[in-house]
């Protein structure tokens, strides 16, 4: 593999190199195909700008998320006309937000740097580990570190506008329906309406969150579209729902010092690696966070109106998914967090003929991210089959508008995508849960490499001794090929993304094995690990050095 990694290396100093990667081959071979390694630019010859009038177009996209934002710029860097609307419709309890989309403005941003003021929390406790002496007491600002959040995102809201003026897009801050497969009628906030021509449609709206179809919900319930900008303390707080964006916020609400719940139906991070899932649900149960299993809310009633920064009384009541035992109790804050539509109903794209999924209302797509109307696309979380993560929208949207302007042949990778759970320990992945890999290839063809272990910046403090954990799924038939990483560590998102590559060039065990490790961090664990489950030995980890 190392040897490959140079030849590729040595052409992309003179010329572009094409990949052909067979993910069921644990070799790599360089051939004139579709995924173009280098994508430099100094002897690109831009497409001139096709002749248009005000309110004709080579390209709309209609949603400022990041796949929109990716496409659009990149198409106008190729020399076509290129206008992007984008309008954010408020959130039943008001709260709106400025150009970038879900992740710089209630997603990831936010909850990354929430996550951090959580981690710092515990960062100060292990302080006084390592000889740092300050009061014992210390407590936390949530209004202000909601100000510096918001006042961060919306210099980010101003960076993008500057980058679409700089780059040639029109944006308008208007909300688009389809009226034709190439005319699109746009509202801006006044009501004032006008029409658009383009030659090509790219679909980028994103979604919302779900509310369940329950008393009091959408009145006196919030979302991720919400808890970034709570304009008072949140309190006691009930998070409903077993995804990521439920786990990661009740982790940065416990650890900024907020009792927290958790109410969930069935199982943690459906889709995920289920031994993973269960262990992030344990240690937030060990640091604070309370889990209720097995129950779903039935009602949110108000007892006492929220006021001068101060959250409101809410009464919930839920039954038991599988009985008839009813509960209550009273919470300040209540985040439902129950899954995600589309943003497909309000763009009319029957007038256009768009085909959508009649379960989830997404838009069809092929692998080239086309419709089945020839000149309409579709990237991002609104497309059908798609991992909603904002990369892969980005990724999306730029190679489109290569396939579309540069004559480029490239398709996006929509298996291969690592990804991060941020909870207070944190969880990422790329390729199968062990589940998926014994259902693809059958038990006895998958041995699962693993080992818990301490982060050594946790052994002064004495905490999470051996709760960290790491995971190889590997192809016996294939030469032991990896087809699933699992890591249970601080970091994992830069632990995940580093060994992302070795995947796409069908990296083998004894490729890991070879790897001379990082001394000390957690990330070398992923190549020292030898207890494989079926051995049935105790994969605890002890010492560091040999």
């Amino acid at each position: 593999m190392l040897q490959s990694l140079r030849s590729l290396r040595s052409c992309c100093s003179t010329s572009s190199v094409l990949l052909n990667f067979n993910p069921s081959s644990s070799s790599t071979k360089t051939t004139a195909t579709n995924t173009q390694l280098n994508y430099t630019t100094t002897n690109t010859t831009m497409a001139p700008i096709t002749p248009k009038g005000p309110n004709e177009y080579d390209f709309i996209v209609v949603g400022g998320g990041s796949g929109g934002l990716a496409a659009s710029k990149e198409a106008a860097r190729l020399g076509k006309k290129v206008a992007l609307f984008d309008y954010v419709k408020p959130s039943p309890k008001g709260t709106t937000w400025g150009i970038g989309g879900t992740c710089v403005n209630v997603g990831c941003i936010p909850k990354k740097l929430m996550h951090q003021g959580a981690l710092l929390g515990q960062a100060l406790e292990d302080a006084r580990h390592f000889g740092w002496e300050f009061p014992e007491e210390k407590s936390h600002n949530w209004g202000f570190m909601v100000q510096v959040i918001s006042d961060y995102i919306k210099s980010l809201n101003w960076g993008y506008r500057v980058a679409l003026r700089d780059s040639g897009v029109a944006y308008l801050n208007e909300f688009a329906e389809f009226i034709d497969k190439n005319t699109i009628k746009t509202f801006d906030k006044k009501g004032t309406e006008k029409t658009y021509v383009a030659d090509t449609i790219l679909i980028a709206v994103g979604g919302r969150p779900k509310y369940p179809n329950i008393p009091g919900a959408r009145e006196f319930g919030v979302t991720s579209d919400d808890i970034f900008t709570l304009p008072y303390h949140p309190g006691k707080t009930l998070c409903i729902g077993a995804s990521y964006i439920a786990l990661e916020t009740a982790g940065f609400l416990a650890g900024t010092g907020i009792e927290t719940t958790v109410m969930v139906r069935s199982i943690l991070l459906r889709g995920f690696d289920n031994q993973l899932a269960e262990m992030v649900g344990e240690h937030m149960q060990e640091h604070g966070v309370r889990f209720l299993r097995g129950w779903v809310p039935t009602s949110v009633k108000l007892i006492e109106e929220g006021k001068d920064g101060i959250a409101p009384r809410l009464l919930v009541t839920a039954k038991q998914s599988d009985g008839d035992q009813t509960w209550e109790e009273e919470f300040n804050t209540v985040v439902f967090a129950i899954g995600r539509d589309p943003c497909t109903p309000d763009l009319k794209l029957e007038n256009a003929g768009v085909q959508l999924s009649p379960t989830t209302g997404k838009v069809i797509t092929d692998d080239a991210d086309k419709t089945n109307v020839g000149n309409i696309y579709c990237v991002g979380d609104t497309a059908e089959n798609r991992p909603e993560l904002t990369p892969v929208a980005i990724l999306a949207g730029r190679l489109l508008a290569r396939r579309l302007y540069a004559g480029r042949k490239t398709l996006t990778d929509y298996d291969l995508v690592p990804t991060t759970v941020f909870t207070p320990m944190e969880y990422g992945c790329i390729g199968l849960s062990e589940e998926k890999a014994i259902a693809k290839y059958g038990k006895d063809n998958i041995e699962v490499y693993h080992s818990h272990f301490q982060a050594l910046e946790h052994a002064l403090p004495k905490r999470d001794q051996n709760r960290c954990y790491a995971k190889l799924l590997c192809v016996k038939s294939e030469k032991e090929r990896v087809v699933g990483l699992h890591y249970f560590g601080p970091n994992a998102g830069e632990v995940t993304q580093g060994f992302t590559m070795g995947f796409k060039f069908g990296a083998t065990k004894e490729d890991f094995d070879e790897l001379i490790g990082v001394h000390p961090t957690t990330a070398r664990n992923m190549t020292e690990l030898e207890i494989t489950k079926s051995s049935g030995a105790n994969p605890m980890k002890k010492g560091c050095c040999g």
